[in-house]
């Protein structure tokens, strides 16, 4: 199994060597992080210390701050999301867990450093107009900005080295989404595959139709932070994921019965939600690319209500359907709001924030328990919170953004998950012919951390019950 392993770490390391060696990063303006002459060209300076001695040289230095501390608050999120999937897993597949959000993290900022950064923002779509572009490896001026991109407004807000830092930080932030979905009953090298995979294609050629200026930014779709571009393809590929793998041993009896199956830890759950709705202001306030005080006072305060809206929506739909105060589901309903908003928070004003949250909340609920339904296992409920409400959220714009197109909204939302979703099925075609899919059982009953890893998460507690 391990083979597999170090055959991935080897490609890595010869994709960067050939990157070295073929040149393509940069060694001049690594001093200032920007390409000082074709920044004066385009905010119309003489040269860069006139740049420099001009106020707007002030403002570029805040924006380009604030777009660095929101890329920080996104990277906590990832501590968030191995708290939250941890939480919510037996214990004895922490370890793995956490294995697995590290992994994704790590491999997600190679891989877009060497190809989604020009996959997602190519400049010029050289391979299929509007659909498929690709500037060359790495994030050289020359390999990932074309001229129209240099002399665009980005270079009078922040520099291309901020520029990927953020953006690498979402690309991550997808693809981690998978790992709560497919836990407990996932092959550890099948799992690091196929997050591969997504993250370094699915994501950045489904960004690059919007963000990118491809054709959904020419349609008038919008998605401000990324409902659909993040959370639901991050979504899509986890209920592929979930799907191919079929549920946890002992999830469903035969006459359909759901067991219940608790996670080891509500306390690490909790710690988790306030971790990503903390780094949801980065998340969120970052995507205003400036530092820009209305417009960063706006998407926080519609961002904060969603998700207090899900949270109080989601326990309400809870006492009413499974007859309790599940805590679970509000935890989720933190989450449904968060996602919910994120496409819309820069386009809607705070009543109808709390409405978009509060439909989402509702929305969670009645997702888990129809997934369960359909006996698809996800240990934390990323299908119904990610993929669900971003669809949801990014509709909602077309509902109340102001001049936003609904049709557009459909459209877009539409193309982005079904391109995800037969990705993620070759995807997952592709790991199990090579590597297989799911642990033998026994390792699921034993638990991935002492099957994969050799230790685990609570060693006291594991030798007492022993």
């Amino acid at each position: 199994m391990f083979k597999y392993v170090k055959a991935i770490v080897i490609l890595i390391l010869l994709v960067l060597g050939a990157q070295l060696v073929s040149g393509q990063v940069p060694s001049d303006s690594v001093s200032t992080g920007i390409d000082a002459v074709e920044t004066v060209q385009a905010g119309g300076f003489a040269s860069y210390e006139d740049f420099q001695s001009s106020p707007d040289f002030t403002a570029f230095i805040v924006d380009n701050l604030w777009v660095l501390l929101s890329a920080f608050l996104v990277f906590i999120m990832h501590l968030g999301f191995a708290s939250v999937e941890s939480g919510m897993n037996a214990s004895k597949n922490t370890v793995s867990v956490i294995y697995k959000n590290l992994f994704t993290l790590c491999a997600g900022l190679i891989t877009y450093a060497i190809v989604g950064f020009s996959l997602m923002y190519p400049g010029d779509f050289n391979i299929i107009p509007g659909f498929l572009g690709f500037g060359g490896f790495g994030i050289g001026y020359d390999a990932a900005s074309p001229a129209d991109y240099l002399t665009s407004n980005y270079y009078e807000s922040y520099t291309i080295w901020t520029d990927f830092l953020f953006q690498a930080m979402f690309a991550a932030t997808a693809a981690t989404i998978i790992s709560g979905a497919v836990a407990g009953r996932i092959k550890m090298p099948s799992y690091m595959l196929y997050a591969a995979i997504i993250v370094t294609f699915a994501y950045p050629i489904t960004g690059s139709w919007q963000w990118g200026g491809g054709w959904l930014s020419e349609l008038g779709f919008h998605d401000f932070a990324g409902s659909t571009l993040v959370h639901a393809v991050g979504g899509a590929a986890a209920l592929v994921g979930a799907w191919a793998l079929g549920p946890r041993i002992g999830k469903y009896g035969a006459d359909g019965q759901v067991n219940d199956m608790p996670g080891h830890s509500f306390p690490l759950a909790t710690i988790g939600v306030f971790l990503l709705w903390f780094g949801w202001f980065g998340f969120n306030g970052g995507s205003v690319l400036s530092a820009d005080p209305a417009a960063i006072s706006l998407v926080l305060v519609n961002t904060a209500l969603a998700a207090a809206a899900g949270s109080l929506a989601a326990m309400a739909t809870a006492t009413f359907t499974v007859h309790k105060l599940d805590a679970t589901q509000a935890l989720n309903g933190v989450l449904a709001g968060l996602v919910g908003i994120t496409a819309g928070a820069d386009a809607v004003m705070p009543g109808q924030a709390i409405v978009i949250g509060a439909l989402s909340g509702v929305l969670v609920v009645l997702a888990v328990i129809g997934i369960d339904k359909l006996k698809i296992d996800d240990p934390v409920s990323a299908i119904a919170v990610h993929l669900v409400c971003g669809i949801w959220g990014t509709l909602a714009v077309g509902i109340w953004g102001d001049g936003k197109s609904f049709q557009a909204q459909l459209i877009g939302t539409a193309s982005i998950v079904a391109f995800t979703l037969v990705v993620s099925y070759i995807a997952v075609m592709i790991v199990k012919t090579t590597l297989g899919l799911r642990s033998t059982e026994e390792v699921e009953l034993g638990g991935a951390d002492a099957a994969y890893h050799g230790n685990a998460a609570y060693p006291d507690f594991a030798q007492a019950s022993t």
